[in-house]
């Protein structure tokens, strides 16, 4: 089991295996002038596979494969085929924005994935394109309704934005009504580009889905790794839930470490503090010599996300798309 200074456990791994993706959102990725990594300085298949077997090895039970987005990378189905084979791995999930799910959907699955989150903020084509600069919303909704089908857990992130998205937040809300899936609510996080947007505030989208729905019932149970918290809503075969990480922060629960598709260890989403494993590893470090990085490295790990605070030393510079959400 591995704990950090404050006696976390750390169990939860978010592994992106590429900082590109076929979407533009306005709150992730700018539309030009953006810095991708090249070939060389990305983690081969066989690097992340071992990484992530130490990682296993020093506690982390599940791991959330994500991006960029994660399908834009040849061999992602391999990659998890082979952690699924890790010894103590308990879950491998993956988060996408489902445009490239249809057809790659039955691979996943066979290669072990157990359950799939898809970001979807909107079900407007216009808005669709508006706010990702891409025509796709066809192609995600059909990755959403093949994984309906296939009966893979599903969880819908939405991210409300003011004046982007606020007339979707209930039709999204309602797609939970007649299938068994979980529509969640993100606060949007004052992270690169999100910082120049305006999030609605948790409480507001509840009072908003109340008004049309009815009260959102207390839901006790456990959907998945993550924070969320969940409501059943009268008549509603799914779910409905909200992660609001700025307003009402989850770090003394903090159970996540995030490993970037260049190989670095990052502790947590709003902050820099971390290790790079890419270079010990890629100049012949043995597992102990990496295992012994790691630990060090999860004793740094920062007591608070530090979001709204100006005097954080060690703030995020990342850009979403080059950390993996």
């Amino acid at each position: 089991m591995m704990r950090d200074s404050y006696g976390r456990v750390i169990d939860y791994l978010r592994l992106s295996v590429t900082d590109r993706c076929n979407l533009r959102c306005r709150y992730c990725m700018p539309n030009h002038g953006v810095e991708l990594l090249r070939h060389d300085q990305v983690l081969r298949n066989e690097e992340m596979t071992r990484l992530c077997g130490i990682l296993v090895s020093l506690g982390i039970s599940k791991i959330k494969i994500t991006g960029g987005e994660p399908l834009a990378r040849k061999g992602v189905p391999e990659l998890i085929r082979r952690l699924k084979a890790l010894p103590g791995l308990e879950a491998i999930t993956l988060t996408t924005n489902g445009a490239l799910l249809a057809a790659r959907l039955e691979r996943l699955i066979s290669a072990g994935v157990a359950g799939v989150n898809v970001s979807l903020d909107t079900l407007d084509r216009a808005t669709f394109l508006a706010l990702t600069g891409v025509d796709a919303l066809p192609q995600a909704l059909d990755g959403i309704a093949r994984a309906v089908d296939s009966g893979i857990p599903l969880k819908l992130n939405c991210v409300p934005i003011e004046g982007v998205n606020e007339e979707d937040l209930t039709r999204l809300a309602a797609l939970a009504r007649d299938q068994e899936l979980a529509v969640r609510f993100i606060e949007l996080m004052p992270i690169g580009l999100g910082q120049r947007e305006k999030g609605i505030a948790p409480a507001e989208v509840k009072r908003r889905l109340e008004e049309a729905f009815g009260p959102l019932r207390p839901w006790e149970g456990r959907l998945g790794n993550g924070p969320a918290v969940y409501y059943q809503l009268a008549g509603f075969r799914g779910k409905i839930g909200f992660i609001p990480a700025v307003s009402h922060g989850f770090c003394d629960s903090c159970d996540r470490i995030r490993l970037t598709a260049d190989g670095y260890l990052k502790l947590c989403l709003a902050r820099d503090t971390g290790v790079d494993l890419k270079g010990p590893l890629r100049a012949g470090a043995s597992d102990g010599e990496l295992a012994a990085a790691i630990l060090a490295a999860i004793e740094k790990k920062p007591r608070r996300h530090g979001f709204g605070q100006a005097e954080v030393e060690d703030k995020n510079s990342r850009d979403m798309h080059k950390i993996g959400g």
